[in-house]
């Protein structure tokens, strides 16, 4: 935490003056009772009483002078707040080794399962697109806010949807930045902030070249995160035999250190939902210093004036004085 006015915080020497000299009042006045010879009398005016109440109203008295001086100094903190126009392109593999059962119940099923969850984490402002890809890339639902058609978008991933087999990721890629630029009518002029979260299990087999496509996100400074989803062990029945296919990252590291995002592994969908999470938590941010003072950061909201107004604290007399009645005085 930092201060916008250091210097107002020295006010609390003066806070700390008062608490000296309430304490140099509450000996003096212990003397002066020492003083009162009518001990009758004295109990009468002055009934013993738990003495930590007395000084309930000084302690909450200068707690809050300590307070608005410390609010007078204008803390402020660092802080996340969502991007305007911030932009997420989701790409997911639909090619065929996306069926294998290494993850439960198979790769595809977990990663919209993650992709349904991913999309409602992130802020409901942020512009989420989704491209599915194999053979070739096809942008499914085109960046926007409403987030019941990119769910409707998100089910509909479904292996062989592209039309062509293989996996594409330069595709991928290089569709998702063409959905970024057409993002809007200011796209093309100003492109808005965005990020590409790229899920598949395996090397490029076709399409263009994955890192001359990172070349173009870096150029637009687009980062590409990248996920490599699978283990070792997968494999799909095709023909009554299995295939082996092993997830492979080593393309999806490369686009993710090309293009200064983040490469991502994960061998389960709690790995995958976990990475998600991540992602969800850098994406489409800034940071960016705001003052933690309500008084001062409610100010336009805090009526005519352009003040808060500050409500005073009544203090029950219950705690701190005893009314004396004529009859208490007569012996």
């Amino acid at each position: 935490m930092t201060w916008q006015s250091p210097e107002r915080l020295l006010l609390l020497l003066g806070v700390v003056g008062l608490a000296i000299w309430y304490l140099v009042l509450q000996r003096r006045r212990s003397r002066y009772a020492v003083r009162f010879t009518n001990l009758r009398l004295l109990d009468r005016v002055a009934p013993d009483r738990p003495s930590w109440r007395r000084h309930v109203p000084a302690g909450l008295f200068l707690g809050m002078l300590g307070l608005l001086v410390v609010g007078f100094a204008r803390p402020e903190a660092e802080v996340r707040v969502p991007r305007e126009r911030a932009t997420v392109m989701v790409a997911v593999d639909v090619s065929t080794s996306m069926l294998a059962t290494d993850v439960e119940p198979d790769r595809l099923a977990a990663a919209k399962s993650a992709a349904h969850k991913f999309a409602d984490s992130l802020p409901d402002e942020f512009n989420v697109g989704l491209v599915a890809f194999a053979g070739s890339a096809a942008v499914l639902v085109p960046p926007g806010t409403d987030r019941s058609v990119l769910h409707t978008g998100i089910k509909r991933l479904a292996e062989g949807s592209t039309g062509v087999q293989g996996t594409a990721i330069g595709e991928a890629i290089g569709t998702s930045l063409e959905a970024i630029k057409t993002f809007d009518m200011q796209a093309a002029k100003n492109p808005p902030p965005a990020r590409i979260v790229l899920l598949s299990d395996g090397a490029n087999t076709s399409g263009r070249d994955p890192l001359a496509a990172a070349d173009e996100a870096v150029q637009v400074g687009v980062p590409v995160h990248t996920i490599s989803f699978g283990t070792a062990s997968g494999y799909v029945a095709r023909g009554g035999r299995p295939i082996r296919v092993p997830v492979d990252g080593q393309t999806l590291r490369a686009v993710a250190e090309q293009t200064k995002g983040g490469y991502h592994e994960a061998g389960t969908s709690a790995e995958l939902r976990a990475v998600y999470e991540d992602i969800g938590t850098s994406v489409g941010y800034r940071t960016e210093k705001q003052d933690v003072c309500p008084v001062h950061r409610d100010r336009a909201a805090a009526g005519p004036g352009g003040g808060r107004r500050l409500d005073g604290v009544v203090l029950p007399t219950a705690l701190t004085r005893r009314r004396v009645s004529r009859s208490d005085l007569l012996p």
